[in-house]
């Protein structure tokens, strides 16, 4: 079996006043197309997200082909190291994949890339310039879970950076030749704001 984990519990505070995860994407909620996008290669989806979310995004998630369940945040607002070790340690698998909830273009065949890669080290992580992509990642969920929790504990209270459970890994580096051979151009393009929302709209409109 395989799994994935979407992180979708931040407060998007670049995009106004309401929920970008499950903001109208030409016509389809922002969160069912990474749904729908890791259920081409992945047969369990775990949604990370705040409990005032859980309802919405439920609605947005129904009929997506892949068994989706949820791992609600216990302390919201800790950052993504708090959601990544949130949604993992309600997988059952070795391995998942995690992707950020506004990564509308993620590529299946880079997500199954990535799990191929990650098998015998505990994280395989795309580098595709002078910056990590830990929100597009492949993970030993239990090991990379650990490694948030002693993260999350040394920071107290503050939100760490979301690098900081991954260099505590054994992690292989997925570089730009990789990525240029195995993923879309724009796997790694999120949805921050209402403009970018647009611009991604249109795109879909046309495919």
């Amino acid at each position: 079996m395989t799994s994935a984990v979407i992180v979708a519990g931040g407060r998007s505070t670049r995009f106004g006043d309401r929920d970008k995860i499950v903001a109208d994407l030409a016509g389809v909620p922002m969160i069912r197309r990474v749904a729908d996008r890791l259920a081409r290669v992945t047969e369990r989806v775990v949604v990370n997200c705040r409990a005032d979310q859980r309802e919405a995004v439920d609605e947005a998630l129904d009929g997506v082909t892949a068994a989706v369940s949820f791992a609600v945040d216990v302390n919201p607002d800790r950052g993504p190291v708090a959601g990544i070790r949130t949604g993992l340690r309600a997988v059952d698998d070795e391995y998942a994949v995690v992707v950020a909830g506004d990564m509308p273009f993620v590529d299946p065949d880079f997500v199954a890339y990535l799990l191929d890669r990650v098998v015998g080290h505990d994280a395989a992580v795309p580098r595709p310039g002078e910056w990590y992509q830990p929100m597009q990642a492949a993970y030993r969920a239990s090991a990379m879970a650990d490694a948030c929790d002693a993260t999350l504990a040394a920071a107290d209270e503050g939100e760490p950076q979301v690098l900081a459970p991954v260099f505590e890994l054994d992690y292989v580096v997925v570089d730009e030749e990789a990525i240029a051979e195995h993923a879309a151009s724009d796997t790694f393009e999120n949805v921050n704001t209402e403009d970018e929302l647009r611009a991604a709209a249109a795109r879909f409109a046309v495919e």
